[in-house]
């Protein structure tokens, strides 16, 4: 059966009630007093999770500290009972409930009520007959320390270290100001923050961990994206706190009505790109939104989940780690847009590619100083044909604004700076959005990917004439030669008593290679030829 607190009995906390410190209110409130038994088996959890260095251990001992502390004081007796668990058993805790199970039979045989906040622990407890008190999660959103250092509306993040002074970031994308606060921090500070931290986790059913490895986690706490490292993994007790600005609409940036167009009929393939920190997540979050007006079904991938969207709009993370496994659930929710933020790893851009072919509609978030960037970085990761089919449009946000727009066309042509027509291949396009202008060509030449810019590849082919009409008339030879054995554009001057030539890489390739012959024939006739790159 279940019980109320305040009954004059003998209780047994299991460890999530230690971990978010809620026994520490009870005792407070005086509705438990007399004997707390706490199993040896929490005592190890807590051990084994400090030991990988994970703030939740250390906020475990907190507590533990805390009623030792009230013990002395008369509030309670604290008694440490049980046998200590196996290594495997502390390792698995969570796979086979073995820990449970001890701290579920320390309280059957004392005939003690056991104290969780563990909904399976609780059920399985009612099951056996033993009795509870169960502490269900109920939100807290108490102001924690690290919030009064997000006084003003335009604090970006702050950054503490141990020994070191408090950083804060202030302004917008663009516009970012770095001042330094206070005197530096002790451990001992920067610590207490984090088991504050970490007990906020476990009352709030909207917080979670996202990442919580050896010397790392990632939390999501409502607005702020709280990442806790220490060593191994860095070389010093660090707490960073990141949090959104402001939230834009989509009608808060400057589209033009054909951009507007096409996102609205023809862009089912978008990249969204920007350096670090311009604002790609706020303008991706944006046009989730828009899409989700229109009456579309709209779901996100990310990891950590800190894009802010409405309620409606599902936030999936990597399902068992991995987001091939996400990708699965998707194909079968079938939503007409995917929001997959970020796009970083080679696998990430495979299940992007898949997700793409078999005919959702996806916006992918990746980084890259230009909207070229975005597509070069799936260059290797899937077959360079299918890249058009993958991302049709690519849109660079540039300091909290819309910046370049590309549109990626395939068409088989002779790239530009080749000559002749048995080279024609399947080419990529990507032209400047608003105007059509072509500015850079993707295609295979050979082994090699070639990201032709068509800035670098405007006429080379012009002569330059100096000297005599001899010097013309041998240089035009000398040119209408190397013309049938060139691949690319070239450009041929006459330096002194020998000629330049400045040729593409892969024409120089060529000359010093398997055209070596050739290049030594035309200087026995022509005189001296340096080969430099154009």
């Amino acid at each position: 059966m279940q019980i109320m607190p305040g009954v004059d009995v003998d209780y047994v906390c299991d460890t999530s009630v230690i971990v978010d410190g809620r026994i520490i209110e009870l005792i407070k409130k005086k509705k438990l007093k007399g004997r707390v038994y706490l199993h040896k088996a929490t005592i190890a959890e807590l051990e084994h999770q400090a030991n990988m260095n994970k703030e939740i251990g250390f906020a475990g001992f907190s507590v533990i500290g805390k009623l030792r502390e009230m013990e002395k004081k008369g509030d309670i007796e604290l008694i440490i009972e049980g046998e200590r668990p196996r290594g495997d058993q502390v390792k698995y805790a969570k796979q086979e409930g073995s820990l449970d199970f001890m701290i579920r039979e320390l309280a059957r045989g004392l005939g003690a009520a056991l104290v969780t906040g563990d909904k399976v622990q609780n059920e399985a407890a009612l099951a056996e007959g033993i009795e509870t008190i169960y502490l269900s999660a109920h939100e807290e959103f108490k102001k924690l320390e690290f919030e009064k250092y997000f006084n003003e509306p335009d604090v970006m993040s702050v950054h503490f270290k141990e020994e070191c002074e408090v950083v804060r970031k202030k302004g917008r994308p663009g516009e970012v100001v770095v001042e330094k606060m206070g005197k530096p921090i002790k451990l001992e500070y920067i610590r207490k923050m984090g088991e504050e931290i970490i007990e906020a986790v476990s009352r709030n059913r909207s917080y979670y961990f996202e990442i919580d490895k050896v010397g790392a986690s990632v939390i999501q706490m409502g607005l702020y994206r709280i990442v806790i490292a220490k060593t191994p993994f860095s070389d010093g007790f660090e707490i960073t706190v990141v949090r959104p600005i402001k939230k834009l609409g989509f009608s808060d940036y400057k589209v033009s009505a054909k951009l507007k167009d096409r996102i609205d009929n023809k862009a089912e393939g978008i990249l969204i790109c920007g350096p670090p920190g311009s604002g790609k997540s706020t303008f991706a979050a944006a046009l989730a939104e828009y899409y989700h007006g229109k009456k579309k079904v709209v779901k996100t991938m990310e990891s950590p989940r800190d894009m802010r969207v409405v309620d409606a709009i599902t936030q999936y993370t990597a399902l068992d780690g991995d987001f091939d496994n996400t990708k699965e659930v998707l194909l079968l929710v079938r939503p007409d847009y995917t929001f997959y933020d970020e796009v970083r790893k080679i696998k990430d851009f495979q299940v992007f590619a898949d997700m793409r072919l078999s005919g959702i509609g996806l916006v992918g978030v990746v980084h890259g100083h230009r909207a070229i960037d975005a597509i070069q970085r799936l260059i290797g990761k899937v077959e360079l044909g299918v890249i058009p089919q993958i991302v049709d449009t690519v849109i660079l946000i540039d300091k909290g604004g819309i910046g370049h727009v590309y549109e990626l066309e395939q068409v088989v042509k002779v790239p530009t700076g080749m000559r002749e027509q048995d080279l024609a291949r399947p080419v990529i396009e990507v032209r400047e959005f608003e105007s059509g202008r072509l500015e850079y060509e993707l295609y295979k030449f050979g082994e090699e990917t070639v990201v032709l810019s068509m800035e670098k590849a405007s006429p080379f082919g012009a002569r330059k004439r100096r000297g005599g009409r001899r010097t013309e008339h041998k240089e035009g030879r000398l040119e209408s030669t190397l013309s049938k054995i060139m691949g690319y554009q070239f450009r041929i001057e006459k330096k002194g008593d020998q000629f330049v030539l400045y040729a593409h890489p892969h024409d120089m390739a060529y000359l010093f290679g398997k055209g070596i012959k050739k290049l030594r024939k035309l200087e026995k006739k022509y005189g001296p030829i340096q080969v430099e790159e154009i």
